[in-house]
């Protein structure tokens, strides 16, 4: 069963090491090695690390009490980071958070969600209601990697 929970301070490490794994397992399907290496280093700065997944907030998912995928919800419906353990892809973690995140948005009054979405994501996103608004090159780590820019309106 999967389980989401708040977001702790000792879940920055785990988060970390999540979104790495998979970036270079999963997200290495569309990226070349080198636009992945950019995006999930592998020397990161645990402090830059902290201090940004503690503003982030995100919504922390579990199975028997393994950290299996992370999301968040900004104020103003902006989705930050949407990761899914590499090993727990297709067993609907992301369905688990996508819902908590419309359910949290809802409570919220957030009728505009939108996120800079990477190419393996694109169809996961598009399956929960987001368009492409605009195809997009962003800087990482000094590489131009491509994604969408992605929303969905709701109508209150």
């Amino acid at each position: 069963m999967i389980e989401i929970r708040n977001y702790e301070r000792q879940d920055a490490p785990v988060t970390w090491d999540l979104k790495f794994q998979t970036i270079r397992n999963i997200n290495i399907r569309d990226y070349s090695a080198e636009h992945v290496a950019a995006w999930a280093p592998a020397n990161i700065d645990a402090d830059a690390w902290l201090k940004r997944v503690n503003e982030m907030k995100p919504f922390i998912a579990e199975i028997n009490g393994q950290v299996v995928g992370f999301a968040d919800l900004q104020k103003d419906g902006y989705i930050d980071h949407f990761f899914c353990h590499a090993d727990y892809q297709g067993i609907g973690v992301g369905r688990a958070l996508m819902a908590h995140i419309f359910a949290v948005g809802s409570e919220k009054g957030v009728s505009h969600y939108y996120s800079a979405v990477s190419i393996t994501a694109r169809p996961f996103f598009e399956r929960f209601g987001f368009r492409v608004v605009k195809e997009q090159q962003m800087e990482v780590n000094g590489l131009l990697l491509s994604n969408f820019l992605m929303e969905k309106l709701v109508s209150q």
